[in-house]
């Protein structure tokens, strides 16, 4: 006879602490430091069928790559989603056109980043689920604005294959005068490695002699992150 399978329990928001759900943390913490999985869940409102609706969110930004990819998704592709159905579809293209169009209205206001929660928020969205290790840089003006983030190098993070020239390539390029370096760790961790450590310390070194200051290294998990700087490691 056969082993059964084991039903795997997943909590309902209403099992979840006050502090843990979407709409309490936001109201809390304000819309800026949630993260994007927590504002979509306000926006589908409901789960599925053993599924939170936290989880329904992650999956949903998980199946279309980033959020980029979900705002290119149509409504007929949202659908194929399970869990997904007509109405939630359209309640998520409304949200994000409405983004859309205040971008369009606004077009020189860009992002101010001046903590390490303001750097994770703008990418853990888009690489706290990615299976393979991203390394990416937020280039910033003298007035910490966001200028770009460019994906620099996709891989296992190591000091042999790492660049270091690459992340600063595209810091002058764009005329930064500051960077913050960001990676993810695809375990859900973020807890820094000694490697981490090491490439931080040579980035550090490199900015110096180029006169860019490399502000942070933001170490990225699942729903969670690090910031070297805030513990000192490798900003000697």
């Amino acid at each position: 006879m056969g082993k059964e399978q084991q039903a795997q329990y997943v909590p309902m928001m209403r099992d979840l602490a006050l502090h843990d759900r979407p709409r309490e943390r936001l109201l809390q913490v304000g819309s800026q430091a949630v993260s994007t999985t927590e504002l979509l869940a306000i926006i589908l409102r409901t789960g599925t069928g053993g599924e939170n609706v936290l989880r329904l969110a992650e999956r949903l930004l998980a199946h279309f790559g980033d959020l980029a990819g979900l705002s290119r998704a149509s409504i007929a592709e949202l659908q194929k989603v399970k869990g997904i159905g007509p109405a939630k579809a359209v309640e998520v293209k409304a949200g994000l056109e409405l983004g859309r169009r205040l971008v369009a209205t606004m077009p020189q206001e860009r992002p101010t980043v001046t903590t390490p929660a303001d750097a994770a928020n703008l990418l853990m969205s888009e690489m706290m689920l990615l299976e393979q290790e991203h390394l990416r840089v937020i280039l910033l003006d003298t007035r910490n604005k966001v200028l770009k983030t460019p994906t620099i190098y996709v891989g296992s993070l190591n000091t042999s294959v790492v660049r270091i020239g690459e992340l600063f390539r595209a810091a002058i390029k764009e005329n930064a005068a500051a960077v913050i370096v960001a990676h993810n760790h695809p375990s859900g961790d973020p807890s820094p490695s000694p490697e981490d450590v090491n490439v931080t310390r040579q980035l550090v070194q490199a900015g110096k002699l180029l006169s860019i200051d490399v502000l942070d290294h933001i170490v990225i998990g699942r729903q969670r992150f690090v910031s070297l700087k805030e513990r000192g490691l490798g900003f000697d």
